[in-house]
């Protein structure tokens, strides 16, 4: 049976590069018949990614059957998993998320979690000596995956593990790091073709905070005004992505890469409450501007209170 790799639904560049990794390991170095795929279309910044280095887009499947083994990397919540995922074999997990619980295995498997800032380091060292072996289009994965979920080294998730292997990668891929992380950053900026409800969702997230269920949105972009200048259609389309994913409220964080802050769309008075109860910030129209922000995971789902 072939072993399907996969990340998180709304697959950014560590969830689309992490299974092209793996797979190839799984593949080339310990002889198991492994396959990429995706749980929906790669963000832009993951589809340039592909396409600068050379790959076929992986498949990009709903559901998985019963039985079917698999490697989750990138992510262990159920949420952001096929909804059968626990009728499936899962094999082992590779993640640098908290642990959430809920997943239910057939057996005991290989569990990596560990405090680093991308799945792709994690699979770095996972490998060892074999990691020697990897071809160029595996190195720009990984180094693409490093330099997406740092931020280029901006975001308080970076480590020292993270930040010399990409500089390690580069010098081997004979890649400017700064000219590169650019290069992705504009493609991941490039956003004028989707619609609202499609913004909202790019690189969203299910939390709960007691009872009350968020999806908790973020884009990052070098070009916050392209999204900010939609902020009203956004927020008039939040209501209805709410409802038709289950949850009570939408939080849209639009991260300015390069002056490192993130504005957060207010439509309603319950997410001026979040905010102002989550970020001690004052809260007066429709954003507000929070300094500093740059991690969903570091800095806005820790801290978010109802």
């Amino acid at each position: 049976m072939t072993t399907l790799v996969f990340g998180h639904k709304s697959p950014d560049t560590d969830s689309t590069g992490s299974p092209l990794i793996w797979a190839w390991y799984l593949n080339e170095v310990k002889g198991v018949d492994a396959k990429a795929v995706l749980l929906g279309e790669p963000n832009t910044e993951a589809a340039f990614v592909i396409e600068k280095w050379g790959f076929d887009k992986p498949e990009i499947i709903s559901e998985v059957a019963e039985g079917q083994d698999v490697v989750i990397v990138d992510t262990n919540n159920p949420a952001e998993l096929p909804a059968a995922i626990n009728d499936a074999n899962v094999t082992a997990i590779i993640d640098h998320h908290k642990l959430v619980g809920g997943l239910e295995t057939k057996g005991p498997i290989d569990i990596t979690i560990r405090p680093l800032a991308c799945t792709a380091t994690i699979m770095y060292d996972l490998m060892g000596d074999d990691a020697d072996k990897m071809p160029d289009n595996i190195k720009g994965a990984m180094l693409s995956c490093i330099l997406s979920d740092t931020l280029e080294f901006r975001s308080p998730t970076t480590t020292d593990v993270d930040r010399a292997l990409a500089e390690k990668l580069a010098s081997e891929l004979n890649i400017n790091l700064g000219q590169y992380a650019s290069e992705m950053f504009e493609a991941k900026s490039d956003v004028a073709a989707f619609t609202d409800a499609e913004l909202i969702r790019m690189d969203s997230k299910e939390y709960t905070v007691g009872s009350t269920d968020l999806r908790v949105s973020v884009l990052e972009t070098t070009a916050p005004k392209m999204i900010l200048d939609r902020k009203d259609s956004l927020m008039a389309s939040m209501p209805a992505v709410a409802a038709e994913d289950g949850a009570h409220e939408v939080l849209l964080f639009v991260v300015d890469i390069l002056n490192e802050e993130a504005t957060l769309l207010v439509p309603n008075d319950t997410v001026k409450a979040i905010a102002e109860a989550s970020f001690g910030c004052t809260v007066e129209g429709d954003t507000v501007v929070l300094p500093g922000i740059m991690s969903r995971k570091k800095q806005i789902i820790p801290n978010l209170k109802v």
